[in-house]
């Protein structure tokens, strides 16, 4: 019986690591581009995938026929969301062109246009209502398209100041300097 357990643990070994070395580095890219750290030094996304990887690798024998790569890029994600308090300022422009987005846009943007995860799907994962998430994808991709990058967003927000709900655009309260 310790033979046929400690088999099928080496064997679950061999198929997760070879796992990681297939799909680690672009897994390490997806967590890079959440955390919108520079890829010289991207130590949250490292320890984001390690997190990830971790809870794949404990769900390894229950997967029967799941897509590995499907499993962990879910748990980047749910992880990243659940951390993103941490990520939740637009970064210096240094770090990146996705620094300049919130976090959510960060994920919904990477998930869908990287990773091409279907709306709905993106949707269910993240608990939104579907065209909550393609606003959110659009809203990111003006602002990357913006050649000002979002200095009219505010810090910690969804949305640009000028589409705050009761602002007029062009109005102070758009801009920020009062009612």
């Amino acid at each position: 019986m310790g033979r046929r357990r400690a088999a099928r643990d080496e064997r679950r070994a061999r198929e997760f690591a070879a796992f990681v070395a297939g799909a680690g580095g672009r897994l390490l890219h997806v967590a890079t581009l959440l955390t919108a750290e520079p890829p010289q030094r991207c130590v949250a996304a490292e320890r984001l995938l390690t997190a990830a990887l971790a809870g794949t690798y404990a769900r390894w024998d229950q997967l029967r026929g799941e897509d590995p790569y499907e499993r962990t890029r879910q748990e980047l994600a749910a992880r990243f969301a659940c951390s993103a308090w941490r990520h939740r300022r637009p970064g210096p422009p240094e770090h990146g062109p996705l620094a300049a987005l919130t976090p959510r846009e960060r994920l919904v943007l990477v998930l869908r246009l990287h990773e091409g995860v279907a709306e709905e799907v993106t949707a269910a994962t993240l608990g939104l209502p579907p065209d909550r998430v393609r606003a959110v994808c659009a809203r990111a991709v003006a602002v990357l398209r913006d050649p000002d990058h979002g200095r009219d967003r505010a810090p910690g927000r969804d949305r640009p100041r000028d589409q705050r709900a009761g602002a007029a655009p062009g109005s102070r309260a758009a801009e920020g300097r009062g009612p």
